[in-house]
């Protein structure tokens, strides 16, 4: 039976370890995140990447690399610790990396084989690590697939606070197309990554195809969870009233162009409309 290892088991790896068909071992920067996995039946352990490599056997197995980067800085250093950590040639390695990567595309569509254009430091990070990845696995033939993934929005992961605060979002005249995808559907990408042979050495957008706005987003989830709307700002007085990781995520945009997924790894989301995967997550029926 094909076994799996996962590297960085947070909100999407802890889903994954679930979903996945064969025994699973799992790291996580938090001895609580270990013990919670453990107490599901998961095989999980502690691993603060940036005190160093740890030996791990992925001999055999699917590995999932999902371990965000350090903040700060334009690399990864923790890419860089996992490869020197492993012991034996995994059948496949899997990473998640971010939409990003691709920069403020000012609206435009984006697709696998637009060349990448980061404007920020964590999606610089990204792409070292995609880097490193691709080199790693190039050098000893190794099988590698990258998903670059959006923003993720499920049960435990609405913006409910960001709300509460009454943080403005942009004018819709002023917010470009978003995209998202809801913890299940990324899950379902993820294994599909793992197991289509086709995915070996491809790069594949996730999403679900909505491209609502990030002012749509907020404020449909406002409606939904019984909140107030959000108040709307423009550009210029959103830079000012919000920290710059907040500005930068509303003032990019771009329409990420996921075809490539929906073809080859025959994934359609289960929430392509985004009401519908709020109203999941927020355990609403739909009507």
């Amino acid at each position: 039976m094909q076994r799996f290892v996962l590297i960085g088991c947070g909100y999407t790896g802890s889903r994954l370890a679930r979903r996945l068909p064969g025994p699973v071992r799992a790291f996580t920067g938090s001895a609580a995140s270990a013990a919670t996995l453990a107490d599901a039946g998961i095989a999980a352990a502690s691993w603060d990447l940036d005190r160093g490599p740890l030996e791990i056997d992925v001999a055999g197995a699917i590995l999932f690399h999902l371990a965000p980067p350090p903040g700060g800085g334009a690399t990864d250093p923790r890419t860089r610790t996992l490869l020197d950590s492993l012991c034996g040639l995994p059948d496949r390695m899997v990473y998640m990396s971010t939409t990003g990567v691709y920069g403020d595309a000012q609206g435009g569509p984006v697709d696998e084989d637009t060349p990448p254009a980061p404007s920020s430091g964590r999606a610089s990070a990204r792409l070292d690590a995609e880097s490193s990845v691709r080199g790693w696995c190039g050098a000893r033939g190794v099988p590698w697939t990258i998903l670059r993934v959006p923003g993720i929005y499920g049960p435990g992961r609405l913006p409910l606070e960001r709300l509460r605060r009454g943080d403005p979002s942009l004018r819709e005249s002023e917010a470009g197309p978003g995209n998202r995808i809801h913890v299940d559907d990324l899950v379902s990408a993820c294994v599909a990554a793992a197991t289509v042979p086709a995915a070996a050495d491809r790069i594949y957008n996730v999403g679900d195809g909505s491209h609502a706005s990030s002012t749509e987003y907020f404020a449909t989830v406002a409606r939904l969870a019984g909140l107030p709307p959000p108040p709307t700002v423009s550009l210029s007085e959103a830079r000012a009233r919000l920290s710059p990781t907040a500005f930068s995520y509303l003032a990019e945009s771009r329409r990420v162009d996921t075809r490539r997924m929906r073809e080859e790894l025959g994934l359609s989301p289960r929430y392509a409309n985004l009401e519908a995967g709020i109203r999941a997550s927020l355990g609403i029926p739909t009507p």
